[in-house]
């Protein structure tokens, strides 16, 4: 697989890595460890070079079945996660105190299984905590050597600038995709600019885009997408015609919609790096195959024509998670 920098940090990576958060939380039952240990393995011998955690997919379970799973090939992979939430636990709302940091860096490296975190992400803006004291944490944790490079999540292009100003990101990491084109306003102009990465999670729209979800599909008791807006029944039936649109040009190019739609965030931007997560070793190696999917000038202008006629139906957050973004 090709491999890309993350801004003018000089991080590379696989150009798609793994979110790795599904196979532990937010989707419904976590999967059986060895199972989730060969999916990893998998993406590691498809090329893939980039893997996402956080401490708060399980709390804690993902970041130790990853520091297990790329043990024997720790120093040939970038591990990314996350800080940000009281006790690790999203329900209990944010705490990016220097001292919850540096709590969460120390038992992130023990979890993880190795002596440096290679990308390490703000989980989400901590209104109480200016963002300046974080990116100084950040410089301290950088200096001993505990951490290499560090970004944030959800964070508008305000906060952006001023934590970048302290201590140079190497990425964003927020949902982008052809159905969630927020960020095209002024989070990627913003990011061009200062020379930071994007990296986008949510590239197959939570697993809509891909075609395997319909308004009859019912999701596990625990899945995280039976509060979503944009997934109820009645919008799930109204965004059919997004995916009707992948599945047009994907039969064009020999693709599946998934391809498509990943293919089309790589073609938007070469510091754009895509973190899509699956649990089934069919839909990896599927999605890993976008990599090789070149769109031309008149596909993406063909996409961006048909796409520009549809409005998808829905929020993408419930309203009590909708406060938490683009701080």
């Amino acid at each position: 697989m090709q491999k890309r920098k993350l801004g003018k940090s000089g991080l590379e990576v696989s150009a798609l890595g793994l979110g790795c958060m599904g196979l532990s939380y937010g989707y419904g039952p976590a999967t059986d460890k060895q199972e989730a240990i060969k999916l990893i393995h998998k993406a590691f011998d498809l090329g893939v070079t980039f893997f996402d955690s956080a401490e708060a997919y399980g709390p804690f379970i993902n970041e130790e079945l990853l520091g297990e799973a790329v043990a024997p090939f720790r120093n040939q992979v970038v591990l990314a996660t996350k800080f940000g939430f009281k006790e690790g636990k999203v329900d209990l709302g944010m705490d990016s105190t220097p001292e919850n940091i540096r709590n969460v860096a120390e038992a992130a490296l023990k979890r993880l299984k190795t002596d440096v975190i290679d990308l390490f992400y703000q989980h989400r803006v901590d209104p109480n905590v200016p963002i300046e004291d974080v990116a100084e944490t950040i410089k301290e944790l950088i200096k001993e050597g505990k951490i290499k490079h560090w970004g944030l999540s959800e964070a508008s292009a305000q906060t952006i600038r001023k934590a970048h100003a302290v201590q140079p990101l190497a990425a964003l990491q927020s949902e982008y995709s052809l159905w969630w084109r927020e960020p095209e306003q002024e989070i990627i102009p913003t990011l061009e600019e200062l020379g930071i990465g994007f990296v986008p999670f949510s590239p197959l729209g939570k697993g809509f885009l891909t075609g395997a979800i319909n308004d009859n599909t019912k999701f596990d008791s625990t899945d995280f997408r039976n509060i979503v807006p944009r997934f109820s029944d009645e919008n799930r039936k109204l965004n059919q015609v997004f995916v009707d649109l992948l599945k047009s040009i994907a039969v064009e190019k020999n693709a599946t919609p998934a391809q498509i739609a990943l293919a089309w965030l790589l073609a938007q931007k070469s510091w754009i790096v895509p973190i899509p997560g699956t649990t089934k070793e069919h839909r990896l190696i599927e999605n890993m195959g976008a990599a090789s999917i070149v769109l031309s000038k008149s596909d993406l202008e063909n996409i961006e024509a048909a796409a520009s006629k549809i409005t998808v139906q829905g929020a993408r957050y419930p309203q009590h998670l909708q406060s938490r973004v683009g701080k």
